[in-house]
């Protein structure tokens, strides 16, 4: 391949947007009041090629390093939501089972850190 070929590699199938609207997002139930947000499970609801999409954004350099309280993670900005892993992406085992979950953006400085005192609360 020459460098002026596209790279075949970073092309799915199906881009990233088209993966994120066909995934059966759950509402993660226990944090409705507090840090509302949804989740899939990558084997178990069949979002293998989701999570893979997401960990090639991220390895290539498209995430951005935010802070939930004292948890440090890897986020990646989409549309009106952001999207992150509680395993690193460079730990997942491709044959796990692996969480994906997307939170609507907030629209200020709740994005990027997370802090005492903070809530989920959206008005």
């Amino acid at each position: 391949m020459n460098d002026q070929e596209p790279d075949m590699t970073d092309r799915s199938k199906t881009d990233i947007m088209t993966l994120i609207a066909r995934a059966p997002w759950r509402e993660a139930v226990t944090y409705r009041d507090t840090w509302p947000h949804e989740y899939v499970v990558s084997k178990k609801h069949g979002q293998q090629e989701l999570l893979a999409a997401f960990c090639k954004r991220i390895e290539r350099g498209e995430g951005v390093t935010c802070h939930f309280f004292h948890q440090t993670r890897q986020y990646l900005f989409l549309g009106e939501y952001k999207y992150w892993t509680m395993t690193e992406c460079a730990d997942i085992d491709p044959d796990g089972d692996h969480v994906l979950n997307r939170a609507l953006l907030y629209r200020d400085r709740r994005d990027f850190a997370i802090r005492k005192g903070d809530t989920g609360k959206r008005g």
